[in-house]
């Protein structure tokens, strides 16, 4: 075979690989769906297929599907195997730190953001991306789902749901390093986190640092009836309008879903919100910069798609560092 048909078959294997990359991803959903990463978890040592099926209350005539789906798994790096002698010896499931994030137990588990960015709703609106990218004025999102995103979160009770518990699950792993903040909070006796839905990293810093006064700000909607715990309290209303004043606005995975021109009115707004005189004042942003330069490939691929995402669902996007400095210097 000659160098042309070895590149063409090698392209053709690469490009099998991207076509089916959903197969992955859906796959991942499915072992969270049936708590396989639980079971594995609970079963407190390396777990063989059969240990596994019972746990999971498959029916065993299914058994040989299961490991199938656990071969793709372990490939991907989800889980690992091992051997281990039970009369004879066999390979048993342990978890790998991809999986260990997905224990439903665990105060840091990522399983609902799985669940919910890959449900029906946040999968369709990739069909018409083509039709949108050639002039089709409605975005992706609401021609797959008849409405934008938000209106159509305001009125999918089970989507609002998903979402909401796959944002709360991505705020939690904000515990693992707030802790290492103190410079970030020093000095401040009050802080508002803008668009902080019910309020988990709002919930984490008041526990940090117990002397600093939380406040959730969202949606008059999303914030009711939620009810206010020592330094922390709700407050409805529009940051477009008015944003509650503080030492301090925070803003976790906000400014990423829209564009420049809203970014920058809502950053005018926080301005406005924030003290002009002294050493307090000041607007924290947690979000993703874009450095395919210094970032490693896995990494830039993971924000790249986070970029795809915004585009697609709610016409944001993700930006460099240039592109901040654009934002912050308008």
């Amino acid at each position: 075979m000659d160098q042309e048909a070895i590149e063409s078959f090698r392209a053709q294997a690469r490009l099998y690989k991207h076509i089916f990359n959903y197969v992955s991803s859906m796959s991942l959903k499915c072992a969270v769906q049936l708590g396989i990463p639980d079971a594995i978890h609970n079963h407190g040592e390396p777990i063989t297929l059969s240990e596994l099926v019972s746990a999971l209350g498959i029916d065993p005539t299914k058994a040989s599907f299961t490991y199938r789906l656990m071969r793709v798994l372990v490939h991907a790096g989800f889980f690992s195997t091992t051997k281990v002698n039970k009369g004879e010896e066999k390979e048993a499931y342990v978890l790998t730190p991809f999986s260990k994030i997905l224990v439903k137990e665990k105060i840091n588990c990522l399983s609902p953001f799985v669940v919910g960015m890959l449900c029906p709703a946040m999968m369709m609106p990739w069909q018409f991306l083509s039709d949108w990218m050639q002039g089709t004025k409605k975005s992706p999102f609401e021609t797959a789902n008849g409405k934008p995103f938000w209106d159509y979160m305001d009125h999918d009770p089970v989507f609002k749901a998903l979402f909401h518990d796959a944002m709360r699950s991505d705020s939690q792993m904000m515990n693992l390093v707030v802790k290492d903040c103190e410079q970030v909070f020093e000095g401040l006796n009050s802080l508002v986190d803008v668009g902080g839905s019910t309020g988990t990293i709002a919930r984490v810093i008041s526990e940090a640092y117990p002397q600093l006064k939380c406040t959730v700000f969202d949606l008059p909607h999303v914030v009711a009836n939620l009810p206010t715990t020592g330094n922390l309290n709700f407050v409805g209303g529009d940051l477009f309008q008015h944003i509650p004043s503080a030492d301090a606005i925070l803003m976790k995975l906000v400014l990423h879903a829209f564009g420049d021109e809203e970014c920058i009115k809502i950053l005018k707004k926080c301005r406005e919100a924030i003290p002009t005189q002294g050493e307090k004042g000041k607007v924290i942003i947690i979000d993703i910069v874009i450095n395919v330069e210094k970032d490693e490939h896995e990494l830039t691929e993971a924000k790249l798609f986070f970029d795809m995402l915004m585009m697609v669902e709610v016409s944001g996007r993700e930006r460099t560092e240039q592109d901040w400095q654009k934002l912050f210097m308008a």
